[in-house]
C-alpha cells in the first residue's frame, strides 16, 4: 500500500513541474542596461509640498484637513522641517467641534484644530553603501489595460544608498475641541468634578426647551505647546538606468524612520462657563459661572513613532504616517495619522553658471 502511496505523490510532483515549466514567461530574459546616474549626495536641498488630505485618529479630536510641508538639507549636516496641518470645515472634518456645535450645553467657543510643527535633524553619521535596487521593466506598448493585466517583471541593478543616522530636535503647538464628557468618564469622573471657586459643581442635567431632562454635555478647548526628542535614519537613492529594449528606470526615493519622545511642559485646558436652564430650557439670567477643570488629569510625556517619504524630483510628491502618544488629557492621548503631499517642488537652489569672456 505505501509503495503505491509514493508513486502517486511522485507522479503529482512530475505533473506540477512540468505545468510550471510549461507556464515559464517567453519575456523572461536577461537585460541589459547603461548607467546614467548614481548619486545619493545630489538630491534637492529644499522641498516645498502641500498637503490637500491628512487624516488623524486622535483619541482627543478625530480630525482631517489640509496642510504644508518644507525640508531644506544644508551642508549634509542638517535638516529642518517645518509641517502645518488644518481642517477643512466643521462637519466630517472636526469631530469635537462639530459635536460641540451642536450637542454642548456649555458657553465656551469650540476651537478649530490647528497642528504646528518645526524641527531639525542634525546629521551624526552620512554615509554611502553598496546596495541594490529593484526597477520593473516597462515599454510604452504596455500602456492601458496591457500593462493594468500584466505582472510587470522587475530586474536588481547595484547601486549606491546613502545612509544618515540623525538625531532630532523640535518645537510642536497644537490646539483643539475637545469632549469632556469623554474625558471625564474615561478618569472615572462626572460633572460633578467640575467646581465654581465657592465649590458649587457642575449640574449632572438640565432641562430642555421641551421641558425635558438631559444630560449636561461639556465641551472645551485644549492647547499644547511642547518638544520633542528623538532619533531616525535616512536612506537615499538617487539612480537612473538606460534598459536595452525598455524605459528607463529610476529609483530617487528619501526615505526616513524616526522615532521621538514627546514632552509638553504647557498643557493647557479652558475652564468651563456653563449658564443654569430654568423648566422650560431658558437661560437664568445671573447664573453664569466659570467651573474649573483642574480634577482632570493630563499627560504630559508621551512619545511616536513615523515614516517619511519623497522623491528628488523638480515636481513629484511624498508621504508619511505616525502612530503613538501625545501629550493630552490622560487616558485620550493615542493617534495615528496618515497624510499625503501633492505637488512637491523640488529644486537644489544652484542657479550659477559659468561665463567666459570674449
Amino acid at each position: 500500500m505505501n509503495y503505491r502511496f509514493f508513486i502517486s505523490m511522485a507522479a503529482c510532483m512530475t505533473f506540477s513541474v512540468t505545468l510550471f515549466a510549461q507556464g515559464e514567461r517567453k519575456d523572461k530574459t536577461a537585460v541589459t542596461y547603461e548607467e546614467i546616474y548614481d548619486e545619493p549626495y545630489s538630491v534637492n536641498k529644499l522641498f516645498v509640498g502641500i498637503i490637500p488630505l491628512y487624516g488623524e485618529l486622535f483619541a482627543t479630536n478625530v480630525n482631517a484637513g489640509f496642510g504644508a510641508e518644507a525640508a531644506y538639507y544644508l551642508k549634509d549636516k542638517i535638516d529642518f522641517r517645518v509641517h502645518f496641518r488644518k481642517t477643512y470645515s466643521q462637519q466630517f472634518f472636526d469631530f469635537a467641534r462639530d459635536l460641540a456645535v451642536k450637542q454642548s450645553s456649555v458657553d465656551n467657543r469650540a476651537e478649530v484644530y490647528n497642528y504646528y510643527e518645526v524641527g531639525a535633524t542634525y546629521h551624526v553619521k552620512d554615509f554611502e553603501e553598496s546596495s541594490k535596487t529593484k526597477m520593473f521593466l516597462y515599454k510604452k506598448s504596455y500602456r492601458g489595460d496591457k500593462w493594468a493585466a500584466r505582472v510587470p517583471l522587475s530586474a536588481d541593478v547595484p547601486c549606491k544608498v546613502r545612509k544618515i543616522y540623525g538625531v532630532r530636535l523640535g518645537g510642536i503647538l497644537w490646539d483643539s475641541s475637545t469632549d469632556l464628557a469623554r474625558a471625564l468618564d474615561a478618569q472615572k469622573l462626572n460633572n460633578n468634578a467640575l467646581i465654581t471657586a465657592e465649590g458649587k459643581p457642575l449640574p449632572i442635567q438640565e432641562y430642555n426647551t421641551s421641558g425635558k431632562l438631559q444630560n449636561v454635555h461639556a465641551f472645551t478647548n485644549l492647547s499644547s505647546k511642547g518638544l520633542y526628542l528623538g532619533g531616525s535614519m535616512t536612506w537615499i537613492k538617487n539612480v537612473a538606468v538606460n534598459f536595452d529594449k525598455f524605459e528607463e528606470g529610476i529609483d530617487d526615493l528619501m526615505f526616513t524612520a524616526y522615532a521621538d519622545i514627546l514632552f509638553a511642559p504647557s498643557l493647557s485646558l479652558d475652564d468651563v462657563v456653563y449658564t443654569e436652564k430654568d423648566e422650560f430650557g431658558a437661560a437664568i439670567a445671573g447664573s453664569t459661572a466659570t467651573y474649573a477643570v483642574d480634577a482632570l488629569k493630563t499627560k504630559k510625556l508621551g512619545f511616536r513613532l513615523g515614516i517619511d517619504g519623497r522623491f528628488n524630483r523638480q515636481f513629484g510628491w511624498s508621504y508619511g504616517a505616525e502612530v503613538g502618544y501625545r501629550p493630552s488629557l490622560e487616558k485620550r492621548t493615542f493617534y495615528a495619522m496618515l497624510k499625503i503631499a501633492f505637488p512637491v517642488f523640488g529644486t537644489n537652489l544652484d542657479y550659477k553658471v559659468e561665463s567666459f569672456g570674449k
